[in-house]
Parts: structure tokens; C-alpha cells; sequence
């Protein structure tokens, strides 16, 4: 039998800690973000005063955005420095560290979940679904985002078997996703899953300053390449969510 793989949390610690002492881990531009929280609102069927779970906050950019738009947030995640700026750049929103493989809440807290960019970094998914499972009522949903190894880009840069594979700015945990696993963990922890992709997510950083001169070229082709329906498999982000059984087993 083969050997579950686990998450080396001190290396994710100690990467998001650096990134949290320069500030510098808001990746996307601010457009692109507030779409990211148009598909999920969609996705997840949140309503308005909804208690939703921001799970891998990092920085707090999105548990902030969701919080403007009338839910009732909670962020976790397991960097302190991040945590420490999303307090501070938040002060109204609960932020708390946290294992998303062991979360302090208890069953059945949350109407929804946001996993923005997080489950890319676990490469096992069964304690994650488990504890999304639990802290979300029945009928509640998460959505999550992540690279598509699918698309060209991310599996040539992003991805480790890639011959163009870069290091810089990535931890030894995560690797672009493949939509697939991605819903058939969520489906066998109990999950009713889909999915969908989505291109044109324009990105204002890099961690490559040798590359960062490429952002421009690299969003306009993002968005124009892969708009056609028939290019859908193969655009940058897959976005999976799940909904809980209202009568759940």
C-alpha cells in the first residue's frame, strides 16, 4: 500500500512568514479579485449575512472583499505575519491561525468556505475535506480555486516535471491541480462537487523579478487564448465547489 503524503507545515510556515514581512503576497490586480469573489458568491449560493470561512486567508485581500459584501467572515490560516497583517488591515474581521487539517470550530459553523489558492498546496486531500465537511451545516457549500495543470503555463512554469519548471516564489508542497482530483476527493469525503475554469486573471506580481517583465504580455494572452468555450479545459484557474447533503449521513 502506498504511503499518504503529508504537508510539511513548518516549510509552508516559514515561506508565507517571508512573504508576510514584505507585504508582498496580494498576487492578483484588484479587478481580478473582485471577480474572483463575483464566481464565488455564484458558486456558493452565499446570501447575504451568510457566515463564511476564509480558509488559507493569508493577508485577509478576500476575507476583506467578502466581508464589504455583507457576509459574516472568519479567516484562518497558519502564517502568524500574515495573520498579523490581515489584523491589522482588517480590524473588524475575526482572523485566527489555524491547520486547515485541524480547524477550532465547531460542526456545522459555517454556511460557506472559501479556499482561495490552498488545496494546490496539500497533496493529500482527505483530512482537508473531512474538516470542510464538518464546520459546514448541512446544505452549506465551499468553493476553491487553483491552478490548472492543464494549462500550458502553469504546468510549464508551475508544475515540478516540467523541464522549465521554476522554483522561485512556490513552497515544496504545492503543484498545479488536475480539476478532476480535485472534485473525485470532495465527492468520496460526502460532497455533491462541480466544477468550471476560468482565464483572464490578470496578475500584478511575480516572485520571478527576472520574469515580472512579462506579466502584461502574459495577461493579455491569458485572457484572449482561452476565452473560446472549447479552450475551457485548458484555461489557468480550475474553481471547484461542493455542497454538503441537507441530510447529511
Amino acid at each position: 500500500m502506498s504511503a499518504i503524503l503529508s504537508q510539511n507545515k513548518a516549510s509552508e510556515i516559514a515561506f508565507f512568514d517571508s512573504h508576510g514581512a514584505s507585504k508582498a503576497y496580494d498576487v492578483f490586480t484588484p479587478d481580478t479579485n473582485q471577480r474572483i469573489i463575483d464566481i464565488v458568491a455564484r458558486l456558493g449560493g452565499f446570501t447575504p449575512g451568510a457566515r463564511i470561512a476564509d480558509l488559507g486567508c493569508g493577508s485577509g485581500v478576500f476575507t476583506g472583499l467578502l466581508s464589504r459584501r455583507g457576509y459574516n467572515c472568519t479567516g484562518v490560516d497558519l502564517s502568524p505575519k500574515l495573520i498579523r497583517i490581515a489584523r491589522e488591515a482588517h480590524p473588524g474581521i475575526d482572523f485566527q491561525e489555524g491547520d486547515i487539517e485541524r480547524l477550532p470550530f465547531a460542526d456545522g459553523s459555517f454556511d460557506g468556505v472559501l479556499l482561495a489558492g490552498v488545496l494546490h498546496h496539500l497533496p493529500e486531500l482527505s483530512k482537508c475535506a473531512a474538516e470542510i465537511k464538518r464546520i459546514l451545516r448541512p446544505g452549506g457549500r465551499f468553493v476553491a480555486f487553483d491552478p490548472n495543470r492543464m494549462n500550458p503555463a502553469m504546468y510549464l512554469y508551475r508544475d515540478r516535471s516540467s523541464p522549465l519548471y521554476s522554483p522561485v516564489g512556490v513552497t515544496e508542497n504545492e503543484r498545479p491541480v488536475i480539476a478532476r482530483h480535485l472534485a473525485d476527493a470532495f465527492t468520496a469525503a460526502g460532497f455533491d462537487t462541480g466544477t468550471e475554469f476560468h482565464s483572464g486573471m490578470k496578475y500584478r506580481y511575480l516572485a520571478s523579478g527576472a520574469l515580472r517583465w512579462l506579466l502584461p504580455a502574459y495577461n493579455l494572452a491569458d485572457s484572449v487564448l482561452f476565452a473560446p468555450a472549447f479552450m475551457a479545459r485548458w484555461r489557468s484557474f480550475v474553481f471547484t465547489w461542493g455542497e454538503k447533503p441537507k441530510a447529511a449521513p
